[in-house]
This record gives C-alpha cells, sequence and structure tokens, in this order.
C-alpha cells in the first residue's frame, strides 16, 4: 500500500449521467430501468436475482446481434425515479424508506417474489401513477 503524502489531483466525474457498456443482444428503451448483469454489461430491468440497478436510460440503444460492450447507453443516476407500481405486488405508503424490486424495465414490486427479484432501490414517494425510486 502507498499512502500520499502529498496533494493529490484526483480525476472525478459527476456520476449522474455515466456511460455503459451494453450486454450483447439487448436493447434498452429510452426512459426505462438499467441494470448490470452478472458480468457487469448494462441489460433492462427484468425478474432475475442477479441484476444490480444502474438508474434511467438516457436514449435508446439498440445492441441486437452486437457483442458484449459494442455499443454504450447513457444511464442517469443519483435521481429519484417515477416506476410503475406492481398490481400483484404493490408499493405502499409503508414501504416508504425501505427498498422496492425491480419486475420489469419499468414496474417494481414491494417485495423480493420469494427471492426471484432484485433490488431497485429506496422508495422516496407513492403516487397514484407510481412509486419514486432513488
Amino acid at each position: 500500500m502507498t499512502v500520499a503524502i502529498a496533494d493529490r489531483n484526483t480525476p472525478l466525474k459527476d456520476g449522474e449521467l455515466v456511460r455503459i457498456p451494453v450486454a450483447a443482444n439487448a436493447k434498452i428503451l429510452a426512459g426505462t430501468i438499467v441494470c448490470a448483469s452478472a458480468t457487469g454489461f448494462g441489460t433492462p430491468g427484468a425478474t432475475s436475482t442477479t441484476l444490480a440497478y444502474l438508474g434511467m436510460a438516457d436514449e435508446c440503444i439498440d445492441n441486437t446481434g452486437g457483442a458484449d460492450g459494442a455499443v454504450t447507453v447513457g444511464v442517469r443516476r443519483g435521481k429519484a425515479f417515477k416506476w410503475a407500481n406492481d398490481g400483484a405486488d404493490p408499493v405502499t405508503q409503508a414501504s416508504l424508506g425501505r427498498v422496492c424490486y425491480i419486475v420489469d424495465n419499468q414496474t417494481v414490486a414491494k417485495t423480493n417474489g420469494t427471492n426471484t427479484r432484485s433490488q431497485a432501490g429506496i422508495v422516496v414517494g407513492l403516487e397514484a401513477d407510481g412509486v419514486w425510486v432513488q
């Protein structure tokens, strides 16, 4: 381990809009949930236990027929996004401040669906037409 003994010019990004390499054969629609797959490539939100929530797609990217990382997608992060609320397992007011789970590329649910869903983020608001997730 090397310890800094002088000022350091450390590169930084604001992290609000990041470019993520997209998984092979994935199509990510603008305004939808983007996740990292188990191999670290961007993929649409889906019911799966191997996804890591990244944020919202800033654009539509079609990597159909492409290899892992052939294209990148802009992903918005660090904001609360309003996702659809799952009708079968709805997020409720009691979920405020708690984790919700990914159902598909635009929907979240209250529970992990008997260990079939990955975490989306923290519920920060609930409205009749959706769930605010950060």
